[in-house]
């Protein structure tokens, strides 16, 4: 029963996406007829949406207007993502290394619901960031109530900080090394598993090294969950 009600509370999230916009922005149903439409608050979760899953991965956003401009994509629109795309190669990898899990055995959506204008690499401004974070990030995450929220990027991590009324970080470094708890779970900072977060990451530090760090202390918070 307890997973039902999380699907159906989910459920609910993914409706209100559905049926409202934020100002400036479009949502999924305006392109190719609504090919790319789902139920949850991000086509990601497709493909990664385990309700129980003691960690929750977030993403900024899932996609651009002039991506979705393009010809529809039947594997994006079958799986929620591009499973040739180096963000979701490298998770996967990373996912399997450091925590001996694959996709569908942990959930992953994106902070920002709705599609922006312009390019995949386009601004959104945090005053968006925040408010998604709060009518629908951290309500995910209240409803499946993991032992870790892995936020992928300054940004997302800024927001959701934010939201709990912590000061913002000035720079990933800091934010990597500076998690935040609430009741139930503890919120940590990564780079973002592109090409370009990589690279930018390694300047200053190991991309490796912090999924390892971040591992070892998923896997203390899971074992203080109990059976």
């Amino acid at each position: 029963m307890e997973k039902m009600n999380k699907k159906e509370r989910l459920r609910e999230l993914g409706l209100l996406r559905q049926t409202s916009c934020f100002e400036g922005f479009n949502n999924l149903a305006a392109y190719h007829m609504g090919a790319y439409e789902c139920e949850h608050v991000s086509p990601y979760t497709k493909s990664a949406g385990n309700v129980n899953s003691l960690i929750v991965f977030v993403l900024q956003d899932w996609a651009s207007h002039e991506s979705l401009s393009r010809d529809m994509d039947l594997e994006v629109a079958q799986h929620g993502y591009t499973l040739s795309q180096p963000t979701n190669v490298n998770l996967i990898d990373f996912l399997s290394r450091h925590f001996g899990l694959i996709l569908s055995e942990v959930y992953v959506t994106n902070l920002f619901p709705f599609i922006k204008s312009g390019g995949d690499s386009a601004n959104i401004p945090m005053r968006y960031l925040r408010q998604a974070a709060r009518v629908f990030g951290i309500a995910q995450i209240e409803i499946i109530r993991p032992a870790m929220v892995v936020s992928f990027g300054l940004q997302v991590f800024n927001a959701l900080r934010s939201e709990f009324g912590h000061r913002q970080v000035a720079n990933l470094k800091t934010g990597i090394n500076n998690p935040f708890r609430t009741e139930f779970t503890e919120y940590r900072c990564q780079s973002h598993p592109g090409a370009l977060g990589k690279i930018n990451r390694n300047h200053r530090g190991s991309v490796e090294e912090d999924w390892a760090a971040m591992a070892g202390a998923f896997r203390n918070l899971a074992a203080s969950e109990g059976p």
